[in-house]
Protein backbone atom coordinates (compact mmCIF):
# COMPACT_ATOMS: atom_id res chain seq x y z
CA UNK A 1 0.00 0.00 0.00
CA UNK A 2 2.92 2.34 0.78
CA UNK A 3 4.65 1.85 -2.43
CA UNK A 4 1.43 2.54 -3.95
CA UNK A 5 0.78 5.88 -2.35
CA UNK A 6 4.68 6.32 -3.05
CA UNK A 7 3.70 5.70 -6.87
CA UNK A 8 0.95 7.96 -6.77
CA UNK A 9 2.86 11.00 -5.44
CA UNK A 10 5.64 10.42 -7.23
CA UNK A 11 3.67 10.38 -10.44
CA UNK A 12 1.14 13.34 -9.17
CA UNK A 13 4.78 15.55 -8.47
CA UNK A 14 6.17 14.87 -12.14
CA UNK A 15 2.98 16.12 -14.03
CA UNK A 16 2.45 19.13 -11.60
CA UNK A 17 5.34 21.23 -14.02
CA UNK A 18 2.57 20.50 -17.01
CA UNK A 19 -0.37 21.43 -14.49
CA UNK A 20 1.56 24.94 -13.80
CA UNK A 21 2.25 25.02 -17.67
CA UNK A 22 -0.97 24.49 -18.58
CA UNK A 23 -2.41 26.78 -15.91
CA UNK A 24 -0.18 29.39 -17.49
CA UNK A 25 0.07 29.71 -20.41
CA UNK A 26 -3.51 28.12 -21.73
CA UNK A 27 -5.85 28.79 -18.96
CA UNK A 28 -4.59 32.07 -18.23
CA UNK A 29 -4.59 33.63 -21.81
CA UNK A 30 -7.77 32.00 -22.15
CA UNK A 31 -9.37 33.84 -19.23
CA UNK A 32 -7.68 37.33 -20.12
CA UNK A 33 -9.24 36.96 -23.93
CA UNK A 34 -12.66 36.40 -22.61
CA UNK A 35 -12.53 39.24 -20.05
CA UNK A 36 -10.78 41.34 -22.67
CA UNK A 37 -13.88 40.83 -25.47
CA UNK A 38 -16.27 42.76 -23.10
CA UNK A 39 -13.55 45.93 -22.46
CA UNK A 40 -14.47 49.17 -24.18
CA UNK A 41 -11.43 49.26 -26.92
CA UNK A 42 -9.43 53.26 -25.64
CA UNK A 43 -8.80 56.20 -28.68
CA UNK A 44 -5.82 55.16 -29.70
CA UNK A 45 -3.68 52.51 -27.95
CA UNK A 46 -4.98 50.58 -24.82
CA UNK A 47 -8.61 49.37 -23.57
CA UNK A 48 -10.41 50.84 -20.75
CA UNK A 49 -11.84 48.17 -18.51
CA UNK A 50 -15.47 48.64 -19.02
CA UNK A 51 -18.02 45.99 -19.59
CA UNK A 52 -19.71 46.40 -23.28
CA UNK A 53 -21.73 43.94 -25.38
CA UNK A 54 -20.99 46.37 -28.44
CA UNK A 55 -17.73 44.04 -29.51
CA UNK A 56 -20.29 41.46 -30.14
CA UNK A 57 -22.50 43.36 -30.96
CA UNK A 58 -20.35 44.90 -33.92
CA UNK A 59 -19.70 40.88 -35.37
CA UNK A 60 -23.43 40.85 -36.49
CA UNK A 61 -22.75 43.62 -38.82
CA UNK A 62 -23.05 42.30 -42.49
CA UNK A 63 -19.70 43.32 -42.97
CA UNK A 64 -17.90 41.10 -40.14
CA UNK A 65 -20.75 38.75 -40.70
CA UNK A 66 -19.19 38.04 -44.72
CA UNK A 67 -15.82 37.62 -43.13
CA UNK A 68 -16.90 34.41 -41.48
CA UNK A 69 -19.32 33.28 -44.21
CA UNK A 70 -16.23 33.62 -46.67
CA UNK A 71 -13.87 31.55 -44.07
CA UNK A 72 -16.49 28.87 -43.88
CA UNK A 73 -16.47 28.57 -47.72
CA UNK A 74 -12.82 28.83 -48.35
CA UNK A 75 -12.45 25.95 -45.42
CA UNK A 76 -14.95 23.73 -46.46
CA UNK A 77 -13.90 23.83 -50.03
CA UNK A 78 -10.16 23.21 -48.97
CA UNK A 79 -11.42 20.37 -46.62
CA UNK A 80 -13.39 18.85 -49.67
CA UNK A 81 -10.14 18.57 -51.63
CA UNK A 82 -7.75 17.87 -49.45
CA UNK A 83 -9.75 14.89 -48.24
CA UNK A 84 -10.31 13.64 -52.30
CA UNK A 85 -6.73 14.34 -52.60
CA UNK A 86 -5.31 13.27 -49.00
CA UNK A 87 -7.37 9.73 -48.20
CA UNK A 88 -6.35 7.87 -51.27
CA UNK A 89 -2.55 8.90 -50.68
CA UNK A 90 -2.73 7.66 -47.05
CA UNK A 91 -4.56 4.78 -47.96
CA UNK A 92 -2.50 3.34 -50.18
CA UNK A 93 0.71 4.89 -48.35
CA UNK A 94 -0.24 2.31 -45.65
CA UNK A 95 -0.30 -0.68 -47.76
CA UNK A 96 3.30 0.23 -49.16
CA UNK A 97 6.05 -2.40 -48.47
CA UNK A 98 7.77 -1.01 -44.92
CA UNK A 99 11.11 -0.02 -47.17
CA UNK A 100 8.68 2.30 -49.85
CA UNK A 101 7.00 3.31 -46.32
CA UNK A 102 9.83 5.23 -45.30
CA UNK A 103 10.90 6.89 -48.79
CA UNK A 104 6.93 8.24 -48.75
CA UNK A 105 7.36 9.33 -45.60
CA UNK A 106 10.41 11.14 -45.97
CA UNK A 107 8.90 12.68 -49.43
CA UNK A 108 6.08 13.84 -47.34
CA UNK A 109 8.04 15.58 -44.91
CA UNK A 110 10.84 17.40 -47.14
CA UNK A 111 8.86 20.19 -47.73
CA UNK A 112 8.81 21.17 -43.70
CA UNK A 113 12.50 21.62 -44.01
CA UNK A 114 12.58 24.71 -46.13
CA UNK A 115 11.36 27.93 -44.50
CA UNK A 116 7.97 28.51 -44.85
CA UNK A 117 9.19 32.23 -46.72
CA UNK A 118 10.42 30.85 -49.42
CA UNK A 119 7.95 27.90 -49.97
CA UNK A 120 5.06 30.90 -50.27
CA UNK A 121 7.22 32.95 -52.72
CA UNK A 122 7.50 29.63 -54.50
CA UNK A 123 4.07 29.42 -55.04
CA UNK A 124 4.20 33.54 -55.76
CA UNK A 125 6.29 32.31 -58.44
CA UNK A 126 4.55 29.34 -59.74
CA UNK A 127 0.84 31.64 -59.92
CA UNK A 128 2.14 34.83 -61.23
CA UNK A 129 1.14 35.60 -64.59
CA UNK A 130 4.60 34.93 -66.21
CA UNK A 131 5.23 32.04 -63.84
CA UNK A 132 5.63 28.35 -64.32
CA UNK A 133 1.72 27.20 -64.36
CA UNK A 134 1.00 29.34 -66.95
CA UNK A 135 4.11 28.43 -68.63
CA UNK A 136 2.96 24.83 -68.78
CA UNK A 137 -0.49 25.48 -69.78
CA UNK A 138 0.14 27.57 -72.76
CA UNK A 139 2.75 25.33 -73.86
CA UNK A 140 0.17 22.43 -73.54
CA UNK A 141 -2.21 24.62 -75.77
CA UNK A 142 -4.84 24.10 -72.80
CA UNK A 143 -4.96 27.93 -72.78
CA UNK A 144 -4.00 31.05 -75.03
CA UNK A 145 -3.80 33.76 -72.52
CA UNK A 146 -2.27 33.40 -69.24
CA UNK A 147 -4.46 33.10 -66.17
CA UNK A 148 -4.98 35.46 -63.56
CA UNK A 149 -4.42 32.84 -60.47
CA UNK A 150 -2.30 35.06 -58.03
CA UNK A 151 -4.27 37.25 -55.60
CA UNK A 152 -7.64 35.36 -56.06
CA UNK A 153 -9.17 32.88 -54.13
CA UNK A 154 -8.42 30.09 -56.08
CA UNK A 155 -4.60 30.85 -54.96
CA UNK A 156 -5.96 30.95 -51.33
CA UNK A 157 -7.09 27.04 -51.78
CA UNK A 158 -4.24 26.06 -53.58
CA UNK A 159 -2.21 27.50 -50.25
CA UNK A 160 -4.06 25.89 -48.07
CA UNK A 161 -4.03 22.34 -49.86
CA UNK A 162 -0.39 22.60 -49.86
CA UNK A 163 -0.37 23.29 -45.98
CA UNK A 164 -2.69 20.96 -44.72
CA UNK A 165 -2.68 17.93 -47.53
CA UNK A 166 0.57 16.35 -45.97
CA UNK A 167 -1.28 16.35 -42.17
CA UNK A 168 -4.52 14.70 -44.43
CA UNK A 169 -2.15 11.86 -44.97
CA UNK A 170 -0.39 11.23 -42.35
CA UNK A 171 -3.68 11.20 -40.15
CA UNK A 172 -4.78 8.63 -42.99
CA UNK A 173 -2.06 6.45 -42.92
CA UNK A 174 -1.50 6.42 -39.12
CA UNK A 175 -5.31 5.23 -38.90
CA UNK A 176 -4.63 2.61 -42.10
CA UNK A 177 -1.53 1.35 -40.74
CA UNK A 178 -3.08 -0.09 -37.65
CA UNK A 179 -6.15 -1.69 -39.86
CA UNK A 180 -6.69 -5.63 -39.60
CA UNK A 181 -5.90 -6.00 -43.22
CA UNK A 182 -7.21 -10.04 -42.63
CA UNK A 183 -10.75 -9.37 -42.08
CA UNK A 184 -10.86 -6.94 -45.58
CA UNK A 185 -9.39 -10.33 -47.25
CA UNK A 186 -12.32 -12.35 -45.44
CA UNK A 187 -14.65 -10.21 -46.43
CA UNK A 188 -13.58 -10.22 -50.16
CA UNK A 189 -13.22 -13.89 -50.22
CA UNK A 190 -17.58 -14.12 -48.63
CA UNK A 191 -18.56 -12.25 -51.81
CA UNK A 192 -18.37 -8.71 -51.05
CA UNK A 193 -17.05 -6.42 -53.41
CA UNK A 194 -13.73 -3.99 -53.09
CA UNK A 195 -16.37 -0.96 -52.53
CA UNK A 196 -17.88 -2.99 -49.82
CA UNK A 197 -14.74 -4.25 -48.06
CA UNK A 198 -13.17 -0.83 -48.52
CA UNK A 199 -16.44 0.81 -46.85
CA UNK A 200 -17.62 -1.71 -44.02
CA UNK A 201 -13.76 -2.88 -42.54
CA UNK A 202 -12.01 0.50 -42.73
CA UNK A 203 -13.82 2.14 -40.61
CA UNK A 204 -11.01 3.29 -38.30
CA UNK A 205 -9.62 5.38 -41.30
CA UNK A 206 -12.47 6.34 -42.16
CA UNK A 207 -13.02 7.64 -38.97
CA UNK A 208 -9.59 9.55 -39.57
CA UNK A 209 -11.16 11.20 -42.39
CA UNK A 210 -13.87 12.83 -40.07
CA UNK A 211 -12.00 13.82 -37.61
CA UNK A 212 -9.03 15.30 -40.03
CA UNK A 213 -11.96 17.02 -42.21
CA UNK A 214 -13.03 18.75 -38.57
CA UNK A 215 -9.86 20.52 -38.30
CA UNK A 216 -8.77 21.79 -41.60
CA UNK A 217 -12.40 23.34 -41.50
CA UNK A 218 -11.50 25.14 -38.51
CA UNK A 219 -7.82 25.68 -39.48
CA UNK A 220 -8.79 27.60 -42.60
CA UNK A 221 -10.42 30.14 -39.87
CA UNK A 222 -7.91 30.45 -38.01
CA UNK A 223 -5.01 30.76 -39.25
CA UNK A 224 -3.00 29.75 -42.78
CA UNK A 225 -3.13 33.89 -42.39
CA UNK A 226 0.23 33.81 -43.83
CA UNK A 227 -0.40 32.32 -47.26
CA UNK A 228 -4.04 33.98 -47.27
CA UNK A 229 -2.51 37.54 -47.09
CA UNK A 230 -0.04 36.89 -49.71
CA UNK A 231 -1.62 34.67 -52.02
CA UNK A 232 -4.69 36.12 -51.81
CA UNK A 233 -3.59 40.04 -51.73
CA UNK A 234 -6.62 42.32 -49.93
CA UNK A 235 -9.41 40.26 -52.38
CA UNK A 236 -10.25 37.74 -49.67
CA UNK A 237 -10.68 38.62 -45.95
CA UNK A 238 -10.45 35.88 -43.87
CA UNK A 239 -11.13 36.32 -40.12
CA UNK A 240 -7.83 35.48 -39.48
CA UNK A 241 -6.89 38.34 -41.01
CA UNK A 242 -9.28 40.25 -39.10
CA UNK A 243 -8.13 39.65 -35.81
CA UNK A 244 -4.84 40.56 -36.70
CA UNK A 245 -5.72 43.71 -38.22
CA UNK A 246 -7.87 44.95 -35.14
CA UNK A 247 -4.66 44.04 -33.21
CA UNK A 248 -1.90 45.93 -35.15
CA UNK A 249 -3.35 48.22 -37.39
CA UNK A 250 -6.96 48.98 -35.49
CA UNK A 251 -5.62 48.92 -31.80
CA UNK A 252 -9.05 47.69 -31.36
CA UNK A 253 -8.03 44.74 -29.26
CA UNK A 254 -11.57 43.57 -27.42
CA UNK A 255 -12.88 43.47 -30.69
CA UNK A 256 -10.04 41.36 -31.80
CA UNK A 257 -10.47 39.23 -28.72
CA UNK A 258 -14.44 39.10 -29.55
CA UNK A 259 -13.76 37.52 -32.84
CA UNK A 260 -11.82 35.25 -31.19
CA UNK A 261 -14.04 34.01 -28.50
CA UNK A 262 -16.54 33.58 -31.05
CA UNK A 263 -14.11 31.22 -33.30
CA UNK A 264 -13.09 29.06 -29.96
CA UNK A 265 -16.86 28.88 -29.56
CA UNK A 266 -17.44 27.32 -33.41
CA UNK A 267 -14.65 24.93 -32.98
CA UNK A 268 -15.83 23.87 -30.13
CA UNK A 269 -18.86 23.44 -31.03
CA UNK A 270 -17.62 21.25 -34.18
CA UNK A 271 -15.38 19.11 -31.94
CA UNK A 272 -18.99 18.25 -29.73
CA UNK A 273 -20.67 17.61 -32.98
CA UNK A 274 -18.12 15.36 -34.19
CA UNK A 275 -17.92 13.43 -31.25
CA UNK A 276 -21.31 12.98 -31.49
CA UNK A 277 -21.82 11.19 -35.21
CA UNK A 278 -18.52 8.92 -34.91
CA UNK A 279 -18.74 8.28 -31.52
CA UNK A 280 -15.33 9.40 -30.71
CA UNK A 281 -14.17 9.57 -27.05
CA UNK A 282 -11.29 11.70 -27.97
CA UNK A 283 -9.61 13.18 -30.62
CA UNK A 284 -5.92 13.35 -31.44
CA UNK A 285 -4.48 15.91 -29.15
CA UNK A 286 -7.78 16.55 -27.33
CA UNK A 287 -8.39 14.41 -24.46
Amino acid sequence: MKKRRNRSDSSAWMALPLYIFTIVFVVCPLIYMVALSFATPSRGFGVTWKFTLDNYRNILEPVYLNTFVESLKLAFTSTIVIALIGYPFGYFMARLPEHRKKKAQLLLSTPFWVNSLIRLYGWIIILQKKGLLNFVLIKLGIIEKPLSILYSYPAIVIGMIYVLLPFMIMSVYSSAEKLDWSYVEAARDLGASRLQAFFYYNTEAYTAWAAFGCDPDFRAIHGTVFYCRYLGGNKVVLVGSLIQDQMTRGSNWPFAAALAVVMMVLTTVLIMIYRKVTNARELEGIG
